[in-house]
């Protein structure tokens, strides 16, 4: 009866759902693509490998400015790397690491060639290891190379087939930023992420590095564990060294930051946390749009169907009976709406992946549980129609015209 009552007035059905459709469809749009998101970035992040500890002057991610407080750190320097590799029995390998970025882009060329504005980026040996990310042509920087300031480079895959399209880049000379610089090794693929390319960069000696660039002096250090299970005790003896190289009194706290690959992925999930949120209120707003358009349309129909209550009722039909008929009308119309929209989102995801370097997926808990507000929806907006059709007097409505 339902059905056959939503077929009879196909358009006015279809304008009553539109509120349903519409926020069901955003919410599993918006759903797909920030599912899409999280499972990139956990895959990226799950592809340096499960126990890097990142040790920086401020928190990787920052709601709002710098504290007084924070303004005054000190950097993070090659000797802080130095004395955790020294002095850190459970930290396996350590990685200084700097960035340079040119104003208007650094300049890599190689006769007529150039690179697209790749980073350079200062670092030791142990690159490699803590990164887990090797070099696939030539060899890798060498103690010597940093012990002695060599003007040695190796190149990110972006940088070897901007400059050496057909070319074997070992020995050759390319200039970074002006300054000459022998490529010795090239680094293997990284997976792009977010669509973006991760190997667009050079690295240089860090020692080389500091030379070329003196005002440059913050580090950001990347150390991992001998093994995974002495990842807690690592983040501790770290803690306490640099403690005491930077001279925190024992009552006040770190003047550093120390993170994991889990406190990433714990930060980036409370940003996608609030998007949620941002979500859900929207959605719920074309949701309650949709929960108005069902309980106007149900009252009409209550109205238009008087006689045909009141012909129920008077061979037998009980209140709840009733009662029943229009919830489950009101249930039909926001499901169908849920339906439609679930389909519509499903498709919107597909497309904005199809189109945009996006991923996108959804759960089946999702899918779900958006078919489920829907049909809530019409539950909770078709009662009152409902106890209105079901307590009409059976002789006014059998006279009703």
């Amino acid at each position: 009866m339902a059905l056959a009552a939503i077929r009879t007035n196909k358009m006015r059905s279809f304008l009553t759902v539109l509120g349903v459709l519409i926020g069901v469809a955003s919410v599993i749009g918006m759903v797909s693509i920030i599912t899409g998101l999280n499972n990139s970035m956990a895959e990226q992040i799950e592809s340096l490998g499960s126990n890097i500890i990142y040790i920086s002057q401020y928190e990787m991610v920052h709601f709002g400015g710098l504290s007084a407080e924070e303004r005054k750190r000190k950097d993070i320097t090659a000797e802080h790397a130095e004395a955790i590799r020294e002095y850190c029995p459970s930290v396996g390998a350590v990685s200084p690491e700097n960035h340079f970025w040119a104003r208007g882009g650094n300049k890599v060329k190689y006769k007529e060639n150039k690179a697209n504005r790749p980073a350079v980026v200062g670092v030791w040996t142990d690159y490699e290891i803590v990164n887990n990310c090797f070099a696939v042509e030539g060899r890798f920087l060498t103690e010597s190379n940093v012990n002695f300031r060599a003007s040695v480079t190796v190149l990110g895959n972006d940088v070897k087939e901007a400059l050496f399209p057909n070319l074997d880049p070992l020995g050759k000379e390319i200039r970074i930023n002006g300054k000459k610089f022998t490529v010795v090794g090239v680094m293997e693929k990284k997976p792009n992420f977010l669509g973006e390319t991760q190997d667009n960069y050079v690295l240089i000696p860090l020692s080389t590095y500091k030379k070329t660039y003196p005002e440059d002096k913050a580090l950001t250090l990347l150390a991992r564990p001998k093994s995974p299970e002495l990842t807690d005790k690592a983040i501790d003896e770290i803690t306490q060294l640099l403690r005491r190289m930077r001279g925190v009194p024992y009552d006040r706290p770190d003047d550093f930051a120390i993170s994991t690959q889990e406190d990433l992925m714990d930060m980036y999930n409370k940003i996608t946390g609030a998007i949620y949120l941002v979500m859900v209120v929207i959605s719920s707003i074309g949701l309650l749009v949709g929960g108005v358009g069902v309980m106007n349309i149900m009252l009409v129909s209550v109205t238009e169907r008087t006689r045909e209550i009141g012909i129920r009722k008077a061979v037998g039909a009980k209140k709840r009976n009733i009662l029943w008929q229009f919830l489950i009308e009101a249930m039909t119309l926001s499901g169908s709406g849920g339906i439609l929209g679930i389909i519509i989102g499903l498709l919107l995801g597909k497309l904005v992946g199809a189109i945009s370097p996006l991923p996108a997926a959804v759960s089946l808990f999702w899918i779900i549980l958006g078919f489920s507000f829907a049909v809530s929806v019409g539950l909770i907006f078709g009662i009152y129609p409902a106890y209105r059709a079901a307590k009409l007097d059976p002789i006014i409505s059998l006279r009703y015209e």
